[in-house]
């Protein structure tokens, strides 16, 4: 069987593909069609329907992050595959060899929900939590050596490149090496790999043309082992995409708004104040242009629906019933679910004095965060000497002090770029790049990924 390669360049459009000569070639040999987003158009929901042919309605990823209505905790960037809540290709493509008799192999780097997904291989980024507060970056995988047979042929992968203020493009080219060195060493019929470079300065400086056609070229060139790898064994290469991203001009402090309202609690304390969602009448998980808004009495929704359209920054306010017109009513949805304006995105701070920031704030802490908050992508230009700063943080660390790395700023308005909303122009939409037969329909929903990769791999099987 020919191996099939899925490259997911988060962020790349066909209006970027000249300054991208490798894939502008890849798109002339095969075909390209823009992608209708699925909403909200973020990572994890996208690559869940990409991976299941489903919209979140369906396979339950409303988000990159909601409520667990059980343990009332906000949990962010999770990466158990047993939260898809439908089928993933991998294993419908396996069922289907089986049945022919015909193994089939799958490897996925660096894609959400790797752990526990019935894959042969698989590279994640999964630090170690000591006892005692310390982090140590790391990567996991399946097998369990995997991670450190790659390690061994391309030296440790660049976490710090993977996310925070030195996120760039160092991660990406690594991620490419590896899957170059997968694909050769292992054939795998499908691997899937997501290469995050242009998800970075999009954010920190807007998706103006200087920026793009600088971070474009660099991701070009960051692919090419891979291209070299797929040449190399007579693989296939198909290139896939979440969302395109938009300029934005200032955030929406939804929480701050609901806290003044009277419907936020905190709970003040040693570390600062933090979000009480067992007192809270309301609060918002918030992720880019969308924020799924968590109301704890039903009779509240009406009147609240009514003032969160009015709010300025606000597009567009559905309760979960009504999201079913944008395939979003899931009982992990937010009870109302509230969409910004093209030029606005929602900043997940619920405090109101600075000096009561929790601790975390100020820091990289995906996890803690009660929301997204691509702040982390920037050391605080308020610091003297951030860099300094960060160096004696490190410095503290090894010498067995506790520490916090307290470098990110806390003014949302830094950040240029955001996304989440459905594309205004097809040119502006996230790209498919593949081969074999066309579609007839010019633009295809995100679902259709699955599709056409699962025909691929059977078509190819038989």
């Amino acid at each position: 069987m020919t191996p099939l390669v899925v490259a997911n360049t988060v962020g790349l459009t066909s209006e970027m593909l000249p300054w991208a000569p490798r894939l502008q070639r890849l798109a002339d040999r095969g075909w390209v069609r823009p992608l209708r987003e699925v909403l909200p158009a973020v990572t994890c929901p996208a690559q869940a329907s990409m991976l299941t042919g489903h919209a979140p309605q369906v396979h339950g990823i409303v988000g990159n992050g909601w409520l667990h209505r059980d343990t009332m905790e906000v949990r962010f960037w999770h990466q158990s595959n047993r939260l898809i809540r439908a089928e993933p290709i991998y294993r419908i493509a396996r069922r289907h060899r089986e049945q022919v008799g015909r193994p089939f192999t799958c490897a996925k780097l660096f894609w959400w929900f790797n752990q526990g997904a019935d894959v042969d291989w698989s590279i994640t980024p999964k630090p170690y939590y000591g006892a005692d507060g310390d982090k140590i970056f790391a990567i996991s995988g399946r097998p369990s050596d995997l991670p450190v047979e790659l390690e061994r042929a391309l030296g440790p992968f660049p976490f710090a490149a993977f996310w925070g203020p030195f996120a760039g493009l160092p991660s990406s080219l690594w991620i490419a090496q590896a899957a170059a060195w997968v694909l050769r060493q292992y054939r795998p019929d499908l691997l899937l790999v997501y290469v995050p470079h242009l998800d970075y300065d999009t954010q920190r400086y807007g998706p103006s043309p200087p920026v793009l056609a600088r971070i474009v070229s660099e991701l070009d060139r960051a692919l090419e082992p891979l291209c070299d790898a797929v040449r190399d064994t007579g693989a296939r290469l198909w290139i896939v995409n979440e969302y395109a991203h938009v300029p934005v001009q200032r955030p929406v402090y939804v929480n701050r708004w609901l806290r003044q309202k009277g419907y936020l609690a905190v709970r003040d304390g040693p570390f600062g104040e933090y979000l009480e969602t067992f007192e809270s009448r309301a609060f918002a998980v918030c992720d880019h242009q969308f924020a799924h808004v968590y109301v704890r009495e039903p009779q509240e929704l009406p009147a609240l629906k009514e003032q969160l359209a009015q709010l300025p920054g606000i597009g567009k306010v559905w309760t979960r019933d009504e999201a079913a017109t944008i395939e979003l009513d899931h009982e992990r949805a937010g009870d109302l679910i509230v969409q910004a304006l093209p030029d606005t995105w929602f900043a997940y701070p619920y405090w109101l004095d600075d000096r009561r920031a929790p601790d975390f704030a100020r820091t990289v802490d995906i996890h803690r965060k009660p929301g997204y908050d691509p702040c982390e992508l920037l050391l605080d230009p308020q610091l003297a000497w951030p860099r300094l700063r960060l160096f004696w943080r490190v410095l503290q660390k090894r010498l067995g002090l506790r520490t916090l790395f307290d470098v990110i700023p806390l003014r949302a308005e830094l950040i240029r770029g955001s996304h989440g909303l459905p594309a205004s122009y097809d040119s502006q939409r996230p790209v498919f790049i593949a081969d074999g037969p066309p579609p007839d329909e010019q633009v295809l929903p995100t679902t259709a990924v699955f599709r056409y990769v699962l025909r691929a791999l059977i078509e190819d099987s038989t």
